[in-house]
Order: structure tokens, then C-alpha cells, then sequence
């Protein structure tokens, strides 16, 4: 049977792509959910919500992987693992680079899933990417995915394995409303990238999900500072 790593943020966008992969799957036992430490400010709160995650979807605990990859805060350059720098709050659409992104995250994550993907024999890596995001984040664009699939191609010995970006298209109430129907527990996941105990509620991230919640007529389950 088909084995699987599914990337597992602990937020929304990921929750969704974990839930389509459980659907996709034959059994709980073909997952493999991986999450990266890599000195983000909402560290605690993003491995909580991949544990829940995890359970909710049964993963089995040897099929969990958390890798430490805090090197990126030593290397700096953004808000979210920079003590330096500050979290900017939403001020409207914007084709700029934010100041959240982390230089070549996505590529380093992709580089771990695929190592380990050969190690445990999976051929698929799900991964929750929109290109809603991509005016922002250079490594959400469908253009990338597939130039890292020509190079994990060129660059393993089980030449197989692929990355799935199933709501690489979706805007984000739609992402929101395909996890409803597949009953996705949004209430593990968190999206902001100030604060662990509240979601600030004015960050990008948060913007963006509040306005998709709100296009929907829901209202979003996690708590928020105001």
C-alpha cells in the first residue's frame, strides 16, 4: 500500500492537506505526519496542535516525526524567528515580501520529508502550500513545486517519490470549507504568528483567516485576543 508523509504546521492550510491525505489513504497506518521546530515564536503552540492533529487522525506514534531545525533562527532575516524583528500586523493586499518568511524554509522541510520518505519507502509528500500566499512567499508558487519534483527526481535513489500541494489552488475559504466537509478539527490548529496563548487577530495570518471564516458566515473556534 501507498505510504505517506504529510507536513503537519499545526495550522489550517495543513490541517486540511492532513485531512485529504487520511481520506486519500487506505488506513491510518500508511501516515507519516512531520513537523519542524525552527525557532518560531508560536513554537509550544504549533507542536501542541500536531500532536492533537495527529491523534485525531490516529497516526501511530512511531509515524511521528519532530524534527529540531532552529538553525534558521540562528540565521535570522524574519519576524517570526527573529527577536529583532517585529510581527507586522495586516495593512491590505500587497505584492511585497512579508517579513515572515523564512529564507528557503520550504525547501529545507521538503529536503527532510524526502530523506525520510526513502528511509520508510513512501512515495507521496503532502504539503499544505497556496498560492494565494505566493505574491508574498517565493516557495508557495505551483512553478516551485514543480522544480523540486525534477529535482527529487534527479536526486534520490527512489526516484518515485513526489510532493502533493492538493490546495495549492484554493483560496483560503474554500481550503476552510473542504475541511468542513471532511470534518476537520479546526480548533487544533493555529494560524498567528505573535502569540501562543490568543491569536492577536491583526498579523497577515491571522487576517487572512478571520476573512475566511467571515466569507463562510463561521465563526473561527480558537480564541482570540479580541
Amino acid at each position: 500500500m501507498t505510504k505517506s508523509i504529510v507536513l503537519v504546521s499545526g495550522g489550517m492550510d495543513s490541517l486540511v492537506t492532513a485531512a485529504i491525505a487520511h481520506s486519500e489513504s487506505k488506513s491510518s497506518e500508511h501516515l507519516y505526519f512531520l513537523h519542524m521546530n525552527y525557532g518560531q515564536k508560536t513554537e509550544s503552540k504549533e507542536l501542541w496542535c500536531f500532536h492533537k492533529i495527529a491523534d485525531h487522525y490516529q497516526v501511530l506514534s512511531d509515524h511521528r516525526k519532530i524534527v529540531d531545525i532552529s538553525f534558521l533562527k540562528e540565521i535570522g532575516g524574519s519576524s517570526l524567528t527573529d527577536s529583532k524583528m517585529q510581527v507586522s500586523d495586516f495593512k491590505g493586499e500587497s505584492t511585497a515580501i512579508p517579513t515572515s518568511y523564512v529564507p528557503f524554509r520550504n525547501t529545507i522541510i521538503i529536503s527532510l520529508a524526502v530523506a525520510w520518505a526513502e528511509v520508510v519507502g513512501a512515495v507521496r509528500i503532502y504539503i499544505g502550500a497556496v498560492h494565494e500566499d505566493s505574491s508574498g512567499y517565493p516557495d508557495c508558487r505551483p512553478s516551485y513545486y514543480k522544480a523540486m519534483n525534477k529535482l527529487i527526481h534527479e536526486g534520490t535513489k527512489a526516484t518515485s517519490i513526489h510532493v502533493v500541494t492538493p490546495v495549492i489552488h484554493l483560496s483560503k475559504d474554500k481550503i476552510i470549507q473542504q475541511g468542513v466537509d471532511l470534518h476537520a478539527p479546526f480548533e487544533y490548529t493555529w494560524s498567528c504568528y505573535k502569540a501562543e496563548d490568543a491569536a492577536c487577530g491583526v498579523c497577515d495570518s491571522c487576517a487572512l483567516r478571520l476573512r475566511a471564516f467571515a466569507r463562510l458566515g463561521m465563526t473561527d473556534p480558537i480564541k482570540y485576543r479580541s
